[in-house]
């Protein structure tokens, strides 16, 4: 029995057509058929009832699930065992970050990362959703925030700054800011629907809490810089998206003399894959890099 063949029928469990597997795996849909060929020939069943709606698991796929599951998750926890006496990264790393962070925090680091481990491979999950691990084929995903309580293992990256940025026109039109008390005054842009307070801190430890009316709301930090750079108002950005904005005069820091709030990124993978060396050299690569943003701010964008 090809260990091959087993991951293409979890792949098409998971997906539950050989189309949506096909895209999710990047193999073509004719491997994936004769791989699902192969198995049932080995196994001696079919696996699947097929309609053209969908494809169901017959009762020999259904007790076939997982024991496949348990063969592929024993042969990755060896590939990290032999990747941890060779020394030297190999194979697909799976990463799923939403747009934004991809964009913006991983995407930079990855040709020098790549060269560096010109064994791996680097495959791409951009959709904003909630990962399981357990089901799928996901080696470490990249959130930003609070995490909810589970048995994922966590690491930190470091801390992302959220500056306030607004464009030229805007300002120039509404007049300049010298406090945050003065925002109350401006249109000022959510990532969400509830009430929401910006915090920011003067050069005497002093602390202003501005209360964002539930107005405007933009969950993707990119569409808002999009809005901000043609002047729907005030929001505030990851910093490592404003400051290419910035830098190239579209957008201006708001209220730049005052300590802004961070938050903290993580990279997140399941416990049952543990810390294999791929995982290893990319959370090391990316918490380097997101070192170097923090060091090239002044003293006053430095996370508290």
């Amino acid at each position: 029995m090809n260990s091959d063949d087993l991951g293409c029928f979890i792949h098409i469990v998971d997906s539950l057509s050989l189309s949506a597997a096909s895209r999710t795996t990047g193999i073509p849909k004719s491997s994936l058929s004769r791989a699902l060929l192969r198995l049932e020939e080995v196994i001696g069943a079919k696996l699947f009832e097929r309609s053209p709606q969908a494809l169901r698991l017959t009762e020999a796929g259904r007790m076939l699930l997982p024991y496949a599951r348990r063969v592929m998750d024993d042969l990755n926890e060896a590939k990290a065992a032999l990747d941890g006496v060779t020394g030297q990264p190999r194979g697909i790393l799976r990463i799923n970050a939403a747009m934004t962070f991809a964009l913006g925090l991983v995407a930079p680091m990855l040709p020098d990362f790549l060269k560096r481990f010109p064994e791996l491979y680097v495959h791409f999950d951009t959709e904003n959703r909630v990962v399981d691990f357990a089901r799928e084929n996901v080696d470490i995903a990249i959130r930003i925030g609070a995490l909810p309580s589970s048995d994922l293992i966590a690491r930190k990256l470091g801390h992302i700054a959220l500056w306030p940025c607004a464009s030229p026109a805007y300002l120039a039109q509404r007049g300049p800011l010298d406090t945050p008390a003065h925002l109350t005054n401006h249109v000022l842009l959510g990532w969400t629907d509830r009430p929401t307070i910006w915090r920011f801190q003067d050069a005497q430890k002093h602390e202003h809490r501005i209360p964002v009316p539930v107005g405007s709301v933009v969950p993707e930090p990119a569409v808002l810089q999009v809005l901000l750079e043609h002047g729907a108002g005030i929001g505030r950005l990851p910093d490592f998206l404003a400051r290419p904005a910035i830098e190239r005069g579209t957008l201006v820091r708001v209220l730049p003399t005052f300590t802004t709030e961070t938050v903290e990124a993580h990279a997140v993978y399941a416990a049952h894959r543990s810390l294999s060396s791929k995982i290893r050299v990319f959370i090391d690569a990316l918490r380097m890099h997101l070192l170097q943003q923090t060091e090239a701010q002044t003293g006053d964008d430095k996370p508290r």
